[in-house]
């Protein structure tokens, strides 16, 4: 079984064959108890992210309305692409060229994202499955956790003997509204096979990223901070920012065990210095503790921005290390890296002096 931690809690993101009565989402606890002989693996969530936005880039290639829905889920438009792709052949033909063999991808064709989703759910791996006209008999089995609904109301629906979206579908639609407010209605159409919700494609986004691997595992915040810094150092030195600033990044480290955290930091106006950034990356990690001893730490900045109108100082001292700031960040500019150190603290108890402290690129 694969497993994720949402909080203090673990649970099932997926499993092998032969565990099929498990579900994604399911306290691992209650997974265990049906399959104690399981071997558990520590999902790599920010690794598994970086290779899905592969596919969807790939996916973009063939169609401009892709979604990723959830990690491993993508729905492409097809409307106004029938030119392009004249059969469902062509178009699982492409889908395949987007996607590595070693995938083996499900795929399905309907009407709708949810006849879509359940035709993929119920293709053999690397094949595919079209759903048309009247898809009721092909859901009247199907088991209720296949609705896209809260768990809450899943499991409402097996309390009241409601295992089978056929039985679900035969329900007249004011019972279930009464009981389950809103969503009553949506659980009855999807029962039917019918799904009018929207394509949302993706944004097209600019979207910068740097990781790196420790020298050793530790759970020193200054070491954890001195490589963000480095890393940001990498991305400001560079050209890719084009004088904007920084409006959203997310902070990911990976543990020795492969146990993954990861944390969103949004600024309301774009930074612009490394220095404004570490110290709200540092309240980030001092608030929310790591799952184990750092092992590798990331970047990912998906929002930039340009800066709006900045007053300089009145105090000529505070204006002097500004311009010096900058004029170190214009000899980078020009040299292409790092220039100017300094010497910073990182681990002073440590008994191997080249870990007490590290060299580190001046920042602005």
């Amino acid at each position: 079984m694969v497993t994720s931690t949402v909080g203090s809690q673990k649970l099932v993101l997926d499993y092998a064959s032969g565990l099929e009565d498990l579900q994604p989402g399911m306290p691992i606890q209650q997974a265990l108890a049906r399959h104690d002989d399981a071997r558990l693996v520590q999902a790599d969530i920010p690794y598994y992210w970086t290779a899905f936005n592969e596919i969807l880039d790939a996916l973009e290639q063939r169609s401009p309305l892709v979604e990723g829905a959830d990690l491993g889920c993508a729905y492409v438009g097809l409307d106004g692409m029938q030119l392009i792709y004249p059969d469902d052949d062509a178009v699982i033909k492409a889908v395949r060229g987007a996607v590595p063999d070693i995938y083996k991808p499900r795929m399905g064709i309907a009407g709708g994202k949810f006849p879509a989703y359940l035709a993929a759910l119920h293709s053999p791996p690397g094949g595919y499955r079209v759903l048309t006209g009247d898809i009721r008999a092909f859901l009247e089995e199907l088991p209720c956790d296949v609705l896209p609904v809260s768990a809450k109301s899943r499991d409402k629906l097996h309390d009241f003997g409601m295992h089978t979206l056929g039985k679900v579908s035969g329900l007249p639609a004011g019972p279930l509204q009464s009981q389950f407010g809103p969503e009553g209605r949506t659980i009855r159409e999807l029962a039917r096979g019918r799904d009018d919700t929207p394509l949302y494609p993706r944004m097209m986004e600019e979207i910068i990223e740097e990781n790196a691997t420790l020298p050793s595992v530790t759970v020193s915040l200054e070491a954890i901070l001195a490589a963000v810094e480095a890393l940001l150092i990498r991305i400001f030195s560079g050209s890719r920012l084009k004088g904007r600033g920084v409006r959203s990044l997310n902070l990911w480290t990976r543990s020795w065990s492969a146990e993954s955290w990861e944390r969103v930091i949004q600024f309301k106006e774009p930074a612009m210095d490394i220095k404004g950034i570490i110290s709200r990356v540092r309240r980030a990690l001092e608030d929310y503790p790591q799952p184990g001893p750092v092992e590798q730490v990331g970047l990912k900045i998906n929002r930039l921005g340009y800066p709006g109108g900045r007053q300089n100082s009145l105090f000529s001292d505070i204006r002097a290390q500004d311009h010096l700031a900058e004029d170190i960040r214009q000899l980078e500019l020009r040299q292409g890296g790092p220039q100017v150190y300094k010497l910073k603290e990182v681990e002073p108890w440590s008994r191997i002096p080249e870990r007490r402290y590290a060299l580190t690129p001046t920042s602005q």
